[in-house]
């Protein structure tokens, strides 16, 4: 039995919600997955996408001054960076895009064409969003991990988390995705035998 078309496209996309949905759980949800691991003044925090440790509910947006607490000045209580975290809502969006993609990639390898342009239309979509707000985790963290270092009291560490590098996984996954997806949806499909019957 042949392989369809939109196997590598499904494959790829599933890898970039699986990836995604792990970014999503990082932080207070999960601590081994972070966006940035900071020690301050003997505390270890895991920043994620709806928080930091310590906190026990999610959040969309928060003040990162508040999760360092005591400070030298106000350089993380910036409006800006605080307007940054509000844009970490993209990750489960963009997570959300990516199941859809695989969702029409079902259909696609049902032997469908349509699925199979659907599917790259989602994973267009989805790349486009994981590209901009992994644009955004590197700036934000970036940001944040630099005035740690440099402002932060004497011992102060922040590094880089493992939940940048799962979203640069799924971008090129999704980026593979929609390319394999659009390959294949130029390639013929098989027919299904009672079409051939008919014929």
């Amino acid at each position: 039995m042949p392989s369809s078309p939109a196997l590598p496209g499904l494959f790829c996309c599933f890898a970039a919600f699986v990836l995604l949905v792990f970014a999503c759980v990082s932080g207070n949800v999960w601590s081994k997955i972070s966006f940035l691991d900071a020690q301050v003044n003997g505390r270890v925090i895991h920043f994620g996408v709806f928080g930091y440790t310590g906190i026990n509910r999610a959040t969309v947006g928060y003040n990162i001054q508040d999760a360092i607490g005591s400070f030298p000045d106000n350089t993380l209580g910036t409006q800006a960076l605080k307007a940054l975290t509000y844009v970490l809502i993209l990750h489960p969006v963009a997570a959300f895009f990516a199941l859809v993609a695989c969702l029409f990639g079902f259909c696609g390898a049902g032997f469908s064409r349509i699925g199979t342009i659907l599917m790259s239309l989602c994973a267009a979509l989805a790349t486009l969003i994981t590209l901009v707000v992994w644009v955004v985790d590197m700036s934000l963290w970036g940001i944040v991990r630099n005035r740690i270092r440099g402002h932060g009291p004497p011992g102060s560490t922040a590094n880089y988390g493992n939940a940048n590098w799962l979203v640069l996984g799924a971008v090129v996954a999704l980026l593979l995705g929609f390319c394999t997806a659009a390959f294949g949806s130029c390639l013929p499909f098989r027919r299904r035998r009672t079409d051939v019957e008919r014929v």
